[in-house]
């Protein structure tokens, strides 16, 4: 653990001391008994114990609601107080777990298990996305299916469950799904962003970056399907398809990088 983790996790510690001057839960608005009711659903199923339900209900709150209505309550500045408790909790896990692998082998693990997919698919299996406070013009461009909003209503969440209960219980939170997420990664059955590591492949073999081409497109509007071929430095891949053309792409970038790594294996 390099000095700035150090003072990041003591920071938390920190704040975990003197978590009553933090939440602050009576200057925020207190849900309806509807919105209460659906709360303590949702932290019955997650196995959740909260006290503050106006701090959890703040969790949810996207900036996008706040901007719409002239109000500064959203959930920014837990995310961002949860995105650090998160990497100190993944680290930790990491470090106590994985006495045998490098720095360099942690530090991806650990960019895996807190990437904006996976916490985005947490948010999904939680529910979280029904729970979600939007603006309108969020909500009509399906705002309940970003993965960046969803990643940041989890890390709001975590944030949330450290003012109201300590680090102990927001450590506990976390590491129920990120030690699963670990295990994942160790064996190898997690997402994987092809296109990155195609591309990362490519610079460090050859100096170059793959040429990704659309072929063509067919279907009706409402489900579409791309066909897309991916050029490495003068062979083709593909054509991989997908029902739109970065999912295409993904699934090129997929044959080309299993294909080169077992050539240069």
């Amino acid at each position: 653990m390099n000095l700035k983790q150090l003072r990041m996790l003591t920071n938390i510690l920190n704040l975990s001391r003197n978590k009553a001057r933090f939440t602050a839960s009576e200057v925020l608005p207190a849900p309806d008994p509807a919105r209460k009711k659906a709360l303590a659903a949702f932290l019955k199923t997650a196995g959740i114990r909260f006290k503050s339900f106006p701090l959890l209900n703040l969790s949810f709150m996207h900036r996008s609601i706040s901007n719409e209505s002239n109000s500064k309550i959203n959930n920014e500045r837990l995310e961002f107080l949860g995105d650090a408790i998160l990497g100190a909790v993944a680290a930790a896990l990491l470090y106590n777990n994985l006495g045998s692998k490098s720095e360099g082998d942690l530090a991806r693990i650990k960019s895996v298990v807190v990437s904006e997919d996976v916490l985005s698919a947490i948010a999904l299996e939680l529910r979280l996305d029904s729970l979600l406070i939007l603006g309108r013009g969020e909500e009509l461009s399906g705002g309940r299916s970003k993965k960046a909003i969803l990643a940041d209503a989890m890390e709001a969440l975590i944030g949330a469950i450290f003012l109201d209960s300590g680090y102990k219980n927001a450590f506990d939170f976390v590491s129920r799904f990120i030690s699963v997420e670990i295990d994942r990664v160790l064996e190898n059955r997690h997402y994987q962003d092809y296109k990155s590591l195609l591309q990362e492949f490519c610079q460090r073999q050859y100096k170059k970056y793959p040429d990704y081409r659309l072929l063509k497109h067919s279907g009706p509007e409402h489900s579409r399907i791309f066909w897309v071929e991916v050029a490495v430095n003068g062979t083709t891949f593909g054509p991989a398809t997908g029902p739109n053309k970065k999912s295409a792409e993904r699934e090129a970038a997929k044959l080309a990088y299993e294909a080169l790594n077992e050539l240069h294996e």
